[in-house]
């Protein structure tokens, strides 16, 4: 019996204006033969060049979703402001501040008899965080459906992104959450990570199924100098994040950053 050949898709997430990141991770991407891109959001933010993440997500990328900061930084009924967000926002054009906000919040798909779902942070909305540490309910709620996700079948697997950590996990009912990590700004290892799905596309039955965490070297200091000649905001804070994967919250904390991994 011949085997059905396995459709791949790559995932990516969090790119932050990152471009110098996003451009190494398409290169190996398209290096792989993968053609089909799903972005689980946050483009924006943090690095320099949200206009030119975004100019070249709208080409490579085949699904483009809804991130925290693509919701609230263009904004324009945003509560809080400062020189940083503003900065962050002039960067990008008033097409693109709209074009990010009704990004949809969701996308379900099938795959080897997979019912999979994907969005940025947590079933309900994009600004509540789901850490790697979580407890049992919060990995039950992201199974389930809310107004955001809609009433479509329940996934049997959930990839997000948001907290800038990949990891994995299955329980024994068969349902699988994991996270993509971040393209733009990983934490712990600052290596660019993104996922690779592999199997049947599309299929109802079941077969073979794969999930692939791919980190992906890059050129750091070509990024901090673009940043830099940019004029870009936080950057000794956006140095810690990208070149040591030490969270900009943690820099100053007595006795150096806490090895504990925190929310993003």
């Amino acid at each position: 019996m011949t085997a059905q050949p396995l459709d791949r898709i790559a995932l990516i997430s969090d790119v932050h204006g990152n471009l110098t990141a996003l451009e190494a991770v398409l290169a190996d991407i398209g290096a792989r033969g993968i053609t089909r891109i799903f972005n689980l959001g946050d483009y924006v933010g943090k690095g320099p060049r949200g206009r030119e993440v975004i100019e070249l997500c709208q080409e490579r990328c085949e699904i483009n979703i809804l991130g925290n900061w693509d919701d609230f930084l263009p904004d324009p009924d945003r509560g809080f402001h400062g020189e940083a967000l503003e900065w962050w926002l002039a960067q990008i054009t008033e097409e693109q501040g709209k074009w990010l906000r009704s990004l949809p919040f969701s996308h379900d798909f099938v795959m080897s008899g997979r019912q999979i779902r994907i969005f940025h942070a947590s079933s309900a909305t994009v600004h509540k965080r789901v850490r790697f540490d979580h407890d049992e309910a919060e990995f039950l709620n992201m199974f389930v459906n809310t107004p955001a996700t809609g009433d479509g079948p329940l996934p049997t697997v959930v990839g997000y992104g948001d907290t800038h950590d990949a990891y994995y996990e299955v329980d024994r009912q068969r349902r699988t959450l994991f996270n993509t990590g971040s393209v733009g700004n990983s934490m712990d290892d600052p290596t660019p990570v993104y996922v690779i799905l592999e199997g049947v596309y599309g299929s109802p039955a079941e077969a073979p199924f794969g999930i692939q965490f791919v980190r992906v070297p890059y050129d750091v200091e070509a990024e901090l100098a673009a940043a830099e000649a940019m004029g870009a905001p936080k950057l000794a804070e956006y140095a810690s994040e990208i070149r040591d994967g030490v969270y900009r919250g943690e820099m100053h904390e007595p006795g150096g950053p806490s090895y504990h991994r925190r929310p993003r």
